[in-house]
């Protein structure tokens, strides 16, 4: 499976979980919080996997520009998520963070994978 469709297949088992856990009480909560975190992670993934096949040392400012600005928008999202469309914070912060952590140490193993590729072994 392609790391794109592991993430969204990873963010929509959590989703159904929270889901079926904690029924359709959280459900509306852990769907807002599952839509950035996802989209991050995949549009991070893609941005880092094009930057690594064109020049591999970029990656990493490329990983800095994209945190600073993801922090950002994750910044804003959280305040117009509360406050903006009224949903309850601790269901929705629970999600987010969860969802977060899951999503980005999933790309991450990707992220080992695909630098792992490029290591070669030291010279003898």
């Amino acid at each position: 499976m392609t790391p794109v469709g592991t993430m969204v297949g990873v963010g929509l088992a959590l989703w159904a979980c929270i889901g079926f856990v904690g029924g359709a009480a959280v459900s509306p909560e852990a769907g807002y919080a599952l839509a950035a975190p996802l989209a991050a992670a995949v549009g991070s993934w893609l941005i880092t996997e094009r930057v690594h096949a064109v020049d591999p040392a970029r990656v990493t400012p490329a990983m800095v520009a994209s945190f600073g600005v993801k922090a950002l928008l994750f910044g804003a999202y959280v305040v117009v998520a509360v406050r903006g469309l009224g949903l309850r914070p601790l269901p929705f912060a629970l999600s987010f963070a969860g969802f977060f952590v899951a999503l980005y140490a999933t790309e991450a193993s990707f992220l080992w994978r695909l630098f792992a590729g490029a290591r070669q072994p030291a010279p003898e």
